[in-house]
């Protein structure tokens, strides 16, 4: 049943990669030349995994060799391809500047076209593209009114270049970001009430820069076909995790649907850790003033639901806050997943309702040795038997260390840039998705997620409007915390540690 189960997913993998492929073209397509050739970064990265698991599905293996060299062909074609969108970018941005240069907008002040700070608060790909309408430059008497709040006590503007429907304003940053930050936002607001949004941020020379948009630019709320999506996906959520109790207990739902009374209470657990994570980050965005999304609850078979994906409706003010939230929920489902996983191991005895082989406590250090320290001699047995709970915390950890993972938009990947910053947290993003490539080879689940990352999250959160203020070090402590654990989480005894920790023959 379980080879079959796997075969399952390997096919159910392979045709979720080529839906994503084919839902990838005609989405970048209306983009004209670099969306199609963003497109292909993606092609190349995802070709040798899809072949891989295509060929393993039919019954073909391809050796390590084999494999290697489509790894290493698809590197180089996908740096290639990375040189031509940056190519296209510059173009697009260059003709932008010219366009608005030829219009007479006075805002052009230099004529180095290049600078484009890497953390522009609009920098999704949709953003820059050829084919985008043509922007509107800021009016004289605007641009007049916003070079007026600058000043040799708060930001001394040297340079002005225009961007977008806005404008960058380079200079030299006096005094504290924080404090200069608020005056000049405070003088802005007072200038030009709520119709512009004022930024803070580095430029690609890590030099501090102001970035000025029209609020119009702001995070959308979601229309109603993104709030009938997540609706959809919540429901397949629950689905998948009815049936992933299912498996659990033995049998599978779908084969039986009379025993659906039997999945309900563990599904309800599930369901329940992933409603207290997502509802810990809903009370701490509340606190700051932050509006959130809809999650977009992530369906998978095996263990229910990866989580939820939720998007900020709010323009975050420093990255104190994009930590405060990102943390909150993974610190409560975490939490939460753990004292179940606790109370499992003491209510687990002799007869318990679940028998797993005592190698199965070998697949993560922390529920490993924790599980030596709490059962003790019965995992020197072949089978433990355990509580239920012992499984649902364990699930609970297993979702919430996913979502740590420090990659993109993920809670994890928020956290390292609230900390690090964003050049950090790119670099993460890229050796999140090569660890997930490799680790492809044995577990189908993780290149499901890999893909997950690379289509839908795998782009940093947009910046804050104060992005040069770092968070304290009890915020970097935690960050590290959070890291630790999600590894050990994740990261399996070796036979020669679980042996001396006693667990299994």
């Amino acid at each position: 049943m379980f080879t079959a189960i796997t075969e399952d997913l390997t096919l159910l993998t392979v045709a979720f990669g080529v839906s994503l492929l084919a839902w990838g073209f005609f989405r970048a397509r209306p983009l004209g030349k670099l969306g199609i050739f963003a497109w292909l970064q993606s092609v190349v990265l995802m070709l040798p995994w899809l072949l891989f698991f295509g060929l393993t599905a039919a019954g073909v293996m391809l050796n390590l060799v084999i494999m290697l060299l489509l790894l290493v062909g698809s590197a180089g074609v996908y740096m290639g391809l990375g040189s031509q969108v940056r190519s296209l970018k510059q173009e697009a941005a260059a003709r932008r500047v010219d366009a608005i240069a030829a219009s007479g907008n006075p805002a052009h002040d230099s004529s180095d076209h290049s600078t484009q700070p890497e953390s522009s608060p609009d920098s999704s790909p949709a953003s820059s593209t050829p084919d985008e309408p043509d922007v509107v430059p800021l009016p004289p008497e605007d641009l007049k009114a916003i070079q007026g709040i600058f000043g040799i006590d708060t930001f001394f503007a040297t340079e002005t270049i225009p961007y977008q429907e806005g404008a960058i304003f380079r200079g030299n940053l006096r005094g504290d970001p924080e404090v200069a930050y608020t005056k000049l936002a405070e003088s802005l607001k007072m200038r030009l009430g709520e119709t512009y949004r004022l930024f803070l941020v580095e430029n690609q020379d890590d030099k501090p820069v102001i970035i000025v948009l029209p609020s119009s630019r702001d995070p959308q709320p979601l229309n109603l076909s993104q709030k009938l999506l997540a609706g959809a996906l919540f429901i397949f959520s629950a689905i998948a995790c009815l049936e992933s109790a299912g498996l659990m207990l033995g049998f599978d739902l779908f084969e039986n649907p009379n025993r659906v009374a039997e999945t309900i209470p563990f599904a309800a657990g599930i369901i329940g850790i992933l409603a207290a994570h997502e509802v810990a980050h809903w009370v701490i965005a509340n606190r700051h003033n932050v509006r959130l999304s809809l999650p977009f609850f992530i369906p998978t078979l095996q263990i229910g639901s990866f989580g939820a994906l939720t998007k900020f409706l709010s323009i975050l003010p420093n990255r104190n806050v994009l930590f405060d939230v990102a943390f909150a929920g993974p610190a409560v489902g975490g939490c939460l997943s753990f004292l179940v996983l606790l109370f499992g191991l003491l209510l687990s005895h002799k007869g318990s309702l679940f028998q797993l082989p005592s190698e199965f406590f070998q697949g993560s250090i922390l529920v490993g040795t924790l599980a030596r320290v709490v059962l003790q001699e019965p995992l020197k047995q072949p089978i433990v038997d355990v509580h239920p709970f012992v499984v649902l915390g364990w699930l609970g950890l297993v979702i919430t260390a996913l979502n740590l993972l420090p990659a993109g938009q993920l809670d994890g990947g928020r956290i390292v840039q609230a900390v690090y910053g964003r050049k950090i947290a790119a670099r993460t993003t890229v050796a999140v998705l090569i660890v997930l490539g490799l680790a492809s080879f044995v577990n189908p689940l993780a290149f499901y997620w890999a893909l997950i990352l690379l289509f839908v999250q795998r782009d940093l959160e947009r910046p804050c409007a104060n992005e040069l203020t770092e968070p304290d070090d009890a915020r970097a402590a935690l960050c590290l915390l959070a890291l630790f654990l999600m590894i050990v989480t994740l990261l399996p005894l070796t036979p020669s540690l679980a042996g001396r920790l006693g667990i299994g023959m």
